[in-house]
């Protein structure tokens, strides 16, 4: 049976300085997202941020360069400036994800799983520790990536992997429904699994993007609409469920505002909400 309880905020969409007019342009919206990384925080907060944030929109800053999987410390600057969004945005809270980005100085310029070992949980902990001494009390969440490869000798199914370091953290789960497609299409599993598996009470959020087929792999390219089998685990989530709010991601290859308007119509009929528009 579907669960008809009312989401906290709803359908909302990331905020990129290229579709920021439409996104002020959306009536119903309650939440949305920055990249952190994005926003330089010598500086005001670009203005249609801060109309938003008057309009009583939640916006969360969302890192994607701290590297919190690395076996390296994460730097205390880049914490530091995660800390400083939320500060200027009245957050309610930051996300990250379970990613590396560099060691040994290098730059990847992509986010890399790590290996779901116990010593990488450990180094991750560690990690996000020393983040959330940097946040002073705001809430973090955690995203799971996709992947095109898995690290060989895994001592941890994901699920497990994931409820260790939540579990350890106390931090709360941002979902991507999309990487949950990618991950399974990609190692030829049911994504009906982990939904089964993983601590879906520990949800802040949801990510949903789109993605493509090529070479024999998914690829969760945030440019390309939302596929089917995403709208179909949405609905599967939200019988579960009812997450706080589902996010759409698009970074790129920008539609026209119909098209935009009706992917969020569809996020918002798959999950049996209201829509914003």
């Amino acid at each position: 049976m579907r669960r008809v309880t009312a989401p906290a905020y709803g359908v909302g969409i990331g905020w990129r300085p290229e579709i920021a007019g439409y996104v002020a342009a959306l009536p119903g919206l309650r939440f949305t997202e920055v990249v952190a990384e994005s926003l330089h925080t010598h500086d005001p907060v670009p203005e249609a941020l801060a109309e938003l944030i008057a309009r009583g929109v939640r916006v969360v800053p969302h890192g994607v360069k701290l590297s919190l999987g690395g076996a390296e410390p994460i730097a205390d600057a880049r914490a530091a400036h995660l800390a400083r969004c939320a500060e200027l945005l009245g957050a309610p809270l930051v996300s990250e994800h379970i990613a590396f980005v560099r060691a040994g100085g290098v730059e990847a310029g992509h986010l890399l799983p790590v290996p779901r070992t116990r010593e990488a949980v450990e180094a991750i902990v560690a990690n996000v520790r020393r983040t959330e001494a940097a946040l002073g009390g705001v809430p973090l969440a955690l995203e799971p990536i996709a992947a095109l490869f898995d690290w060989p000798d895994p001592e941890l199914t994901e699920a497990q992997f994931l409820t260790e370091i939540l579990d350890r953290t106390g931090c709360r789960l941002l979902l991507d429904i999309a990487n949950v497609h990618a991950n399974a299409r990609n190692r030829d599993e049911s994504p009906h699994t982990l939904l089964d598996e993983l601590p879906l009470e520990r949800i802040a959020y949801v990510h949903v993007a789109g993605g493509e087929e090529r070479g024999g792999f998914y690829h969760d390219t945030h440019t390309h609409p939302i596929p089917p089998e995403v709208l179909t685990l949405i609905k599967d989530l939200c019988a579960r469920t009812t997450p706080p709010a589902l996010m759409l991601e698009r970074d790129g290859d920008y539609p026209p505002a119909a098209a935009l308007t009706a992917e969020l119509d569809a996020i918002a009929e798959a999950a049996g909400w209201p829509a914003i528009t």
